[in-house]
C-alpha cells in the first residue's frame, strides 16, 4: 500500500497541493487526471521520491518496492537491452553486479566465498534465475524480438528504446507501479499488450495518460486532481466524466429539490454499474461501484477550448486519388506503389507500426516533399489545411500569439477584438495572447495550430497525430469538433477512442502494401479476423 499523508507543495506563491491524504491500495489501477498545469506529473515525482513535498510524507508498506517509468533511455546506451530491463529491480541488479565482480577476482578469498554464498541465497530468493526469461518475455510482449535482447541500447531505434524502458518499469512485479504517459511512442499492438498486462496486474498502478480508451480499459479508480486536492472515484474515466457532468448539470438547476437531484444521480450510477459489469474492462478485481451523492462531487475547474471547424466551400464529387506513389528516405522504402482513392466525406485514419510512414505520406500529400514517383490528384474543389507532427518551423519567430494568428485571418476577422475573443475561446486568456510563439509549450502550439486551421476554413483537414501534447479536455473538444465537421479528414493517431469516434475508414500502411476498409468503425475493423490476418501479414 502507498500512503500519502498531509502532502502539500508550494511553488513560489502558488500552492500546487494542499494537505493531500490518500491511500493507493493493491489490486487497483488509479488514473490520475487533472487539467494541464494541475501537477499530475509533479505528484508522481513526489510519490517516486524525486521531489520532496513542502509538508507531509509518502510511505510504502514494509518490504514493498516501487517502480517508475522514466524517459531517460540515453542513460543506458552502453548497456545490453536485457540488462536494462533487469535493472528495473534495483536490489536484484545490485546483487548480480556484486556477485559477478566477486567471481571475476583472480585472488578469490575465503571472505569472498562467504559473501558470494550470501549473495547467491538472496539471488535465489529474488528469483534471479528466472530474471532473463522474464525480461525476455516482457520485451517480446512489446514486440522487441529476441535477436535484439543482447544488443546495446545504442543499436536500437528510438521507438524500441521507449519499449525497453517500459519493460524495465514492469519487470519484477513491483508492489507499486508509477506510469507517466506509458502509451507515448507505442504502436497500437504494444498498447493492446500493455492494457492486458495492467488488467491482470495484481498490485497497485498509478497512471497518468491522455488516452481515454486506455484509462477506460485499465483503471478501476480515478484520482481527480483539482483545487489542490485529490479525490478518488470508483470506476473508469467515462464514469467519472459522465457523473461529474451530470452533477454539474443538476447543480445548475437551482429550482430542483436536492432530493430529486440525488435520486437522479443515484439512478444514473445504477445504470452505469449494470453496464460496466458486462464490459470488457470488468476483471476479478473490479469492485462494486460505491454510492455517490451529489455532495460528493465538486464542480471541476477544468476548461475546454471551443473547437469548431467550418469550410468556406462545399466539396464536389472528387476528394483525392493517389496512384503508384513511391518514396524512399535515406535508403529505406517508406511506401511502394501506393494507390488509393478517397471520396468526399471520408474521415480516414491512417495506421502503421512505424509512425514515420503516415507522417511522410502527409508531407507528400500536402506538397511539403516530393515523392520519388507516382501521381497525386486532389479534387478541384478541395482546399487542404495541414497540422504537422513537428511544428518547429511554424513557431521559430518572436512575434506574439496574436500577431502570429493574424496572418491567417480574413479581412472581416483582422481586428484585435475578434482575434482576442477567438484566442480566449482557445484558452489564451488576457495578456497570454502577447506571449512570444517561440516559447510556447507543446499543448499551446497545438491549440495555436488548431486556431489557424479553424480560420483557414479548408474542406480537407490533414492532421498528423493531433492529440499529441493535448490534455484530456482539449482532446475531447477536438474529438467533438471533428465528429461535427461535415467535410473530410485525413489523420493519424494512437488514441483508440479518437479513431473510433472520428474515422469512417481505416487504411493500414506498410512498405508491403495496404489494408483499406471503408464504411467501418475502428472497433469493427479490429474485430474482423480476416482483416486482421491481412494486417498482420503486411506489418510483420
Amino acid at each position: 500500500m502507498l500512503t500519502v499523508t498531509d502532502v502539500s507543495l508550494l511553488f513560489s506563491d502558488r500552492k500546487l497541493f494542499d494537505e493531500v491524504n490518500i491511500k493507493f491500495t493493491p489490486g487497483n489501477c488509479y488514473g490520475l487526471i487533472g487539467a494541464n498545469g494541475a501537477g499530475k506529473s509533479t505528484f508522481l515525482k513526489i510519490l517516486a521520491g524525486d521531489i520532496q513535498p513542502t509538508t507531509g510524507h509518502i510511505s510504502l508498506g514494509p518490504d514493498e518496492r516501487l517502480s517508475v517509468l522514466r524517459q531517460n533511455h540515453f542513460d543506458y546506451e552502453d548497456m545490453r537491452v536485457i540488462d536494462v530491463v533487469i535493472s528495473g529491480n534495483e536490489e536484484l541488479w545490485t546483487i548480480m553486479q556484486e556477485k559477478d565482480a566477486i567471481y571475476m577476482k583472480e585472488d578469490f578469498s575465503d571472505e569472498d566465498g562467504i559473501r558470494a554464498a550470501e549473495l547467491e541465497g538472496t539471488f535465489a530468493e529474488l528469483d534471479g534465475w528466472g530474471a532473463e526469461p522474464d525480461a525476455s518475455q516482457l520485451l517480446q510482449g512489446l514486440f522487441i524480438p529476441e535477436e535484439l535482447h543482447y544488443l546495446n541500447m545504442s543499436e536500437l531505434a528510438a521507438g524500441q528504446k521507449v519499449k525497453v524502458l517500459l519493460a524495465k518499469a514492469l519487470f519484477g512485479k513491483p508492489d507499486v507501479l508509477l506510469l507517466d504517459e506509458p502509451t507515448n511512442g507505442l504502436d497500437i499492438q504494444s498498447i493492446d499488450w500493455l492494457e492486458e498486462f495492467l488488467i491482470n496486474f495484481e498490485n497497485t498502478v498509478i497512471v497518468v495518460s491522455h488516452d481515454r480508451h486506455f484509462l477506460n480499459k485499465v483503471c478501476t479508480n480515478m484520482a481527480d486532481l483539482d483545487f489542490g486536492k485529490i479525490k478518488l472515484y470508483v470506476g473508469n474515466y467515462d464514469f467519472w466524466k459522465q457523473s461529474s457532468e451530470l452533477a454539474q448539470k443538476l447543480l445548475s438547476n437551482q429550482n430542483a429539490k436536492k432530493e430529486e437531484k440525488i435520486k437522479e444521480l443515484q439512478e444514473f450510477i445504477a445504470r452505469f454499474s449494470a453496464n460496466a459489469s458486462k464490459s470488457k474492462q470488468a476483471t476479478s478485481r473490479k469492485k462494486t461501484l460505491d454510492k455517490i451523492t451529489l455532495d460528493d462531487i465538486q464542480i471541476s475547474s477544468r476548461q475546454y477550448p471551443f473547437i469548431q471547424f467550418q469550410s468556406e466551400r462545399e466539396m464536389g464529387n472528387d476528394l483525392l486519388q493517389v496512384d503508384n506513389l513511391n518514396l524512399t528516405v535515406d535508403g529505406k522504402t517508406i511506401f511502394k506503389d501506393l494507390s488509393f482513392t478517397l471520396r468526399p466525406n471520408d474521415k480516414v485514419a491512417f495506421i502503421s507500426n512505424n509512425d514515420i510512414t503516415p507522417t511522410y505520406l502527409f508531407k507528400v500529400l500536402t506538397g511539403e516533399i516530393a515523392p520519388d514517383s507516382g501521381e497525386i490528384k486532389w479534387g478541384v474543389t478541395t482546399t487542404q489545411s495541414y497540422l504537422p507532427k513537428d511544428m518547429t518551423a511554424e513557431f521559430e519567430g518572436t512575434e506574439s500569439i496574436l500577431d502570429w494568428l493574424r496572418q491567417y485571418a480574413g479581412k472581416e476577422e483582422d481586428d484585435n477584438t475578434f482575434l482576442r475573443g477567438f484566442l480566449g475561446r482557445m484558452l489564451f486568456k488576457g495578456e497570454e495572447v502577447n506571449k512570444s510563439v517561440n516559447v510556447l509549450s507543446g499543448g499551446e502550439k497545438v491549440r495555436c495550430m488548431l486556431s489557424k486551421l479553424m480560420l483557414l476554413k479548408a474542406n480537407v483537414l490533414v492532421l498528423d497525430d493531433p492529440t499529441n501534447h493535448l490534455d484530456l479536455e482539449s482532446i475531447s473538444a477536438l474529438n467533438d469538433g471533428l465528429i461535427n465537421f461535415r467535410e473530410s479528414v485525413l489523420f493519424t493517431s494512437h488514441d483508440h477512442e479518437f479513431i473510433q469516434t472520428v474515422a469512417n475508414r481505416i487504411i493500414v500502411l506498410s512498405d508491403k502494401g495496404i489494408v483499406d476498409r471503408a464504411e467501418t468503425t475502428y472497433d469493427e475493423f479490429l474485430e474482423n479476423k480476416d482483416v486482421q490476418a491481412r494486417v498482420k501479414e503486411i506489418l510483420n
